[in-house]
């Protein structure tokens, strides 16, 4: 959990220190730009060969790895005398962030058992990483005036080192599955690179198509780009013995709509945080360190989700669950729709409250229908493919959001959209599910019904990675 804590405070802390970096490291208004484009395509490009390396690797491994590079390149961040060193620094920050991320929430998967543990685990796990976000822009405030813009990075130094030295001391070494008699982990390299060359085009195109706009002449490129490698990964996976990214993950209805739900789910996430902190700052004049306050309220909706999901999961089951949690998400967005010049942060406060209830409940059980059913040689893939089905989520809804006339509607309509998805299975026939076996095979064990995942049989529990 407190890798969690330290990516999400790190996804906004530097944002509110651009001005100070761009004055010290005489930036551009262009290069100022990938002071964050430079993780942030390193880091959804490459999750999910982080996740896959964690399968083949042992998490443990892979995950303490992730936080050294981490960790060293924040301090080359907070060294740096240029802006080609610190741009450098940024891009290596991502790539830890990518091998860290996807094995935290791999482990957390094979740690609990399926159910109220999970659940929990889960709710806390999404609650610490959007709660690290609106703390990161309360701290990016506060010390880029009380400091120094380089205490941003520096910040992460003592946190890295104490998550590194705990890991060592009580995260125990998953199994590396190799392969066969030579002993050797199983690694699919055509997948890897054409998997992550696809993920950079998409990932490079979307930020692109946020400020240039979509009929860009680099945003068609890279979309072009991104997608024929993406093809080209597809075939590849359904060839190789042990895939990057195990097909037999789409193949089952209650899984692939929870991946689409999650994208149709991250631009009502996304929007508030970023139109919300135009318009305190622009319209209202608030400071930086006021405006990440004034996402408390939003914090302590995810909080208070986080802790008692797992028991309305258990008395109400998923479906209801998830239907709730998406009304009240898409009527916090059309409450905030009508948010204008003269509007007091009296009525923002509740439909802030409202977003973070509504993520916080949303999110847990759909990531427990992911997640459930697959064994532990392929959940560091099934990891790798949530958080960034996740992460495309919100940046493709970014874009879509900046683009549209009333970007809090669209949000509400792709909230509703997720609703209509997830709720569906109440009239689907019921189907056999499966559980996805290394490389990505499938066999036949019971019932796939989203609400089945919460109360899972003894056999069953005892049979999970």
């Amino acid at each position: 959990m407190s890798c969690q804590l330290l990516l999400g405070i790190d996804s906004t802390i530097v944002n509110v220190a651009l001005p100070r970096i761009a004055r010290d490291l005489h930036f551009g208004a262009a290069g100022l730009a990938w002071v964050l484009n430079a993780y942030t395509i390193t880091f959804a490009g490459l999750l999910l060969l982080g996740g896959r390396l964690g399968d083949a690797l042992g998490r443990r491994r892979v995950f303490i790895a992730g936080v050294l590079v981490f960790t060293a390149a924040s301090l080359a961040a907070a060294l740096a005398r240029d802006p080609g060193q610190l741009l450098a620094a940024r891009a290596v920050q991502g790539i830890g962030a990518a091998l860290a991320s996807p094995s935290t929430l791999a482990l957390i998967t094979t740690t609990f058992a399926e159910g109220p543990p999970r659940n929990r685990a889960l709710g806390i796990s999404s609650a610490v990483i959007s709660g690290g976000a609106s703390l990161g822009l309360v701290l990016g405030g506060v010390v880029t005036a009380a400091v120094s813009w380089r205490w941003v990075f520096l910040v992460n130094v003592p946190i890295g080192a104490a998550i590194v030295l705990l890991a060592r001391r009580h995260l125990p070494e998953t199994p590396r599955h190799v392969a066969g008699d030579t002993g050797l982990a199983r690694f699919d390299v055509p997948g890897a690179l054409t998997g992550t060359l696809g993920m950079l085009g998409i990932v490079y195109s979307l930020i692109r198509a946020a400020t240039a706009g979509w009929t860009d002449t680099r945003v068609l490129a890279g979309l072009a780009a991104g997608l024929t490698a993406l093809v080209a990964f597809v075939l590849i996976e359904r060839r190789t013995a042990a895939p990057i990214v195990p097909l037999g993950l789409f193949r089952d209805r209650a899984r692939a709509s929870g991946y689409v739900s999650l994208l149709l789910i991250g631009p009502s996430m996304i929007g508030p945080f970023f139109f919300l902190t135009t318009y305190l700052q622009q319209v209202r004049g608030l400071g930086p360190v006021a405006t990440g306050l004034a996402f408390l309220p939003m914090t302590l909706g995810l909080f208070t989700a986080a802790r008692t999901v797992a028991r309305l999961l258990g008395r109400f089951g998923s479906r209801r669950v998830i239907g709730g949690a998406l009304i009240g998400l898409a009527a916090a967005e059309l409450l905030l729709s009508r948010v204008g010049p003269a509007t007091s942060y009296a009525a923002i406060l509740g439909p802030l409250a409202l977003v973070g209830i509504g993520g916080g409940l949303s999110f847990v059980p759909i990531y427990t229908l992911i997640l459930s059913r697959v064994e532990g040689a392929s959940a560091g893939s099934a990891s790798g493919v949530l958080q960034t089905v996740q992460w495309l989520g919100g940046s493709f809804g970014l874009a879509v959001l900046v683009a549209a006339g009333h970007p809090y509607v669209v949000a509400a309509v792709l909230a509703l959209g997720a609703l209509v998805l997830m709720t569906s299975f109440r009239h689907a026939k019921t189907h056999p599910d499966v559980r996805l076996r290394a490389g990505g095979r499938e066999r036949p064990d019971g019932p796939g019904h989203p609400d089945e995942v919460e109360q899972p049989s003894a056999s069953r529990t005892s049979r999970m990675g």
